[in-house]
């Protein structure tokens, strides 16, 4: 894989102002304001090779990369941020319905759904057969 963590001290994921509004009114909801951060991290799988998730998280780890933006924090692994480092959240909404949005430079391509990704160096179809919609294991989150 040809992904490298270029210089760490430089690179951050950021929340838009939108996004930011969006999650703090959900972690408010919730009454973890004060607790919980927003643990955003990869794993395997989707149409891509790689899928995006999001949680809220009060366990944080001495590796972990932590971001304070618009009153809220982000949260991040040290081998998810390898792959979501630069990144930007957005939340959008349109005809389709409302969600989040990772606009990720780190990622070569991107399934139509927007919740899975491909790197260089990632192999063509690396979830092969999956695709957005096909039933095989893609986008049907």
């Amino acid at each position: 894989m040809d992904i490298a963590l270029n210089d760490t001290q430089t690179k951050t994921v950021t929340l838009t102002e939108l996004a930011a509004e969006k999650l703090g009114g959900i972690l408010e909801q919730k009454g973890l304001r004060e607790t919980h951060a927003l643990r955003v991290f990869v794993k395997g799988g989707g149409c891509g090779g790689m899928q995006y998730g999001m949680t809220f998280d009060d366990d944080f780890q001495d590796a972990d990369q932590v971001f304070e933006q618009h009153g809220l924090r982000v949260v991040i692994d040290p081998t998810s941020f390898l792959y979501v480092g630069g990144s930007s959240i957005d939340y959008i909404d349109n005809l389709m319905g409302g969600g989040f949005h990772i606009e990720n430079p780190n990622a070569a391509s991107s399934c139509g759904c927007g919740s899975s990704f491909r790197t260089n160096g990632a192999p063509e179809g690396a979830a092969a057969g999956a695709g957005c919609g096909s039933g095989g294991g893609g986008c049907g989150h």
